[in-house]
């Protein structure tokens, strides 16, 4: 297929069609407005209906109505508007009910600001509402990726019934690439047997609630867990970067390790051995990258577009805490090759 020149979110948008999404709801908030004046006008072309609500809090309610009734629904935010969504959010985990939200994340804490950033990891990945769940997290690094991500989340939600969130940043939201869209599908609201539809004479009634009560108290553990090992068996992503023989391996995701390729590229001209772990899923985490690893690896760079290394954890947990693991963040700016190069070194003089 041809190629079109188009921002990110815009590609995110029109890859959520294509996949069959025929309801939209969701509150303006930079960066990802334009997610929401893109569907504003295009929804409609397909035969979908795009809400925009009064709040965030009406926007993931309103999705989970939607998705209840068998639709493929979607929900936008960014920062602030995420942690209004997770309440929402966990009744859709509990009740095991398919829908995509994507958080274009900015700067925090609290309000933050407009300004690009990566400032969600511990909310995307941890259960940000209350209660025992996770939810798969796809990290997108490029308007193609955008485009990829969307469409791919639908299939994900509906194969485990459960929310994808897609973890996109203010950069990669925000740029222009060219994209190659995928095809349009449409989704049969009626394909599954869980949805709820207006019922037919002597038909039994569908009902959406908690999944605790229709599995019971002994069973449901057992269930919830299994979900969730399958998760993490089956969904891990990423992408290794000249990992064979690199003595430091960089880990980045979303617009940071964008400029992480650029600084290992420069890296190797020097002599220097630099390589990158992408993370595609920020979860599951993808342990089975660092399990592939040799035994050349001296040391671990973390570099997020945040303040405390929010993922400095994960990194450590992948590597069961062996090796050192350091963290490189920026705040109200983008990712600094020249920064990154300058750490490689010091590390190497170190380790």
């Amino acid at each position: 297929m041809a190629k079109e020149l188009i921002k990110g979110n815009q590609a995110f948008a029109e890859a959520c069609l294509r996949a069959g999404c025929r309801f939209f709801s969701g509150y303006p908030i930079t960066p990802q407005s334009d997610i929401l004046e893109y569907l504003c006008w295009r929804m409609e072309e397909v035969g979908g209906e795009c809400v925009q609500t009064e709040s965030e809090l009406a926007g993931i309610n309103m999705v989970f109505g939607a998705a209840s009734a068998g639709a493929r629904a979607l929900t936008t935010t960014s920062g602030p508007g995420f942690s209004l969504k997770q309440e929402g959010i966990s009744y859709l985990c509990a009740s095991d009910v398919p829908a995509v939200i994507a958080d274009v994340m900015r700067i925090g804490a609290g309000l933050g600001d407009i300004f690009m950033g990566q400032g969600d990891y511990w909310q995307l990945t941890r259960g940000g509402g209350h209660g025992d769940y996770r939810t798969i997290v796809l990290a997108p690094a490029s308007c193609q990726e955008m485009a990829d991500h969307g469409y791919m989340a639908f299939d994900l939600a509906e194969k485990y019934r459960h929310p994808v969130i897609v973890a996109s940043d203010a950069n990669i939201g925000q740029m222009m690439e060219s994209v190659e869209l995928p095809e349009m599908t449409e989704h049969d609201i009626d394909k599954y047997d869980w949805a709820i539809r207006p019922r037919q004479e002597g038909e039994k009634q569908r009902v959406i609630w908690n999944r605790f009560w229709d599995i019971g108290e002994q069973q449901y553990p057992d269930y919830l867990r299994a979900k969730y090992a399958e998760m993490e068996a089956n969904e891990q992503r990423w992408e290794s970067v000249q990992t064979e023989d690199a003595e430091i391996v960089i880990v980045a995701y979303g617009i940071s390790s964008r400029v992480a390729k650029s600084a290992i590229i420069r890296a190797r001209r020097e002599g220097i051995k630099l390589g990158m772990i992408r993370p595609i899923t920020l979860w599951p985490y993808p342990r089975k990258a660092f399990d592939e690893l040799g035994p050349q690896v001296k040391a671990f760079l973390d570099i997020e577009m945040n303040i405390l290394g929010q993922m400095v954890d994960d990194v450590k947990l992948a590597t069961d805490n062996r090796l050192p693991v350091e963290f490189y963040g920026e705040y109200w700016n983008v990712i600094d090759e020249n920064k990154i190069i300058s750490k490689v070194k010091d590390m190497l003089k170190r380790y």
